[in-house]
């Protein structure tokens, strides 16, 4: 067992011997990198440039993509450079600013997800008081909120994780995973179950719970309208419904990973990863391929004919 003194950097052990595919898994690593970074910045340039658009579900979809390109940054880069590197090394702030990064855009995801499904129950519910209830103030109030809740959420939540000392360098991961971490330490206390538990519930079942009660709101009022208003509530709520149960399946998926310890590395890789792999690209395809306005909106800026 290493000295905690010694501990300067962990290893992020899961990388293995890439051996002569380092260069294919760089290459596919990198593409995905940028078509998540360009698929969700066109969306957000969409939505900026026409003022159509300016309404409060696409700022908050605006701010989704923002997350997104947030949670992939937090990863791939050193996603790529571990693939070069011999040691796989990562220094110990390093990798606590990974954790806190990668947390707090899950955070933020779920809470922004939240929030949509509050949009959606407010236009269907009180249509005519829509523009009143979601103005423009409001919707930038709620971003904000969700930001700052998702940062103050993870850092109550693993603040003490910085003060620990550790007995052990290796992570069977491709990333800095808190609850692999905290194994790591010398003393492991309560306080460390307990600040999990916090997380799960500010972060995870709050936002859940939320979004649960909008869409059950939404289906009572759905139950007493025309088919046509359904089919509608579908049209707009169905992008979000399977946002929503992708980021279920893949917060189960960390679950799993973190909780079973004898799970094999190439498990807990695919297990631990799906959420940042899926869920970036998954955004902007899923809104924008289904949203009428986003269709005709990049239809418009891509396929401009010349005066």
């Amino acid at each position: 067992m290493e000295n905690s003194s010694e501990v300067v950097s962990f290893v992020l052990a899961a990388y293995g011997n890439v051996g002569e595919f380092k260069y294919m898994y760089f290459v596919i690593i990198l593409f995905w990198y940028l078509s998540i970074c360009v698929a969700n910045t066109v969306l957000i340039l969409v939505i900026r440039v026409d003022r159509r658009l300016h309404e409060p579900m696409y700022l908050l979809l605006c701010n989704l993509c923002v997350n997104e390109i947030n949670v992939s940054t937090s990863l791939y880069p050193l996603l790529l450079s571990q693939m070069f590197s011999d040691s796989h090394e990562v220094t110990l702030p390093w990798c606590f600013i990974q954790m806190s990064c990668l947390y707090t855009s899950g955070s933020v995801e779920g809470c922004s997800l939240a929030a949509m499904a509050y949009d959606r129950y407010i236009s269907i519910s009180h249509p005519l008081r829509y523009n009143v209830i979601m103005n423009t103030e409001r919707v930038f109030f709620m971003i904000l909120f969700v930001w700052i809740y998702s940062f103050l959420s993870v850092i109550l939540s693993f603040s003490f994780i910085f003060s620990l000392e550790f007995c052990g360098s290796i992570i069977e991961n491709v990333y800095c995973n808190h609850r692999l971490i905290i194994r790591l330490s010398c003393l492991v206390s309560v306080h460390s179950f307990l600040s999990d538990i916090f997380f799960l519930i500010v972060s995870i079942f709050i936002p859940f719970t939320l979004i649960s009660v909008s869409y059950v709101k939404i289906l009572a009022v759905c139950r007493k309208t025309s088919t046509e208003n359904k089919q509608k509530a579908v049209t707009t709520c169905a992008p979000q419904i399977v946002s929503v149960s992708n980021l279920f399946v893949g917060s189960v998926f960390q679950s799993i990973d973190s909780s079973v310890i004898v799970a094999r590395v190439h498990v807990r890789i695919i297990l631990s990863t799906y959420l940042f792999i899926c869920q970036p690209m998954l955004t902007p395809f899923l809104y924008g391929f289904n949203l009428p306005k986003i269709r005709q909106s990049c239809k418009k800026l891509l396929f401009k004919k010349k005066q």
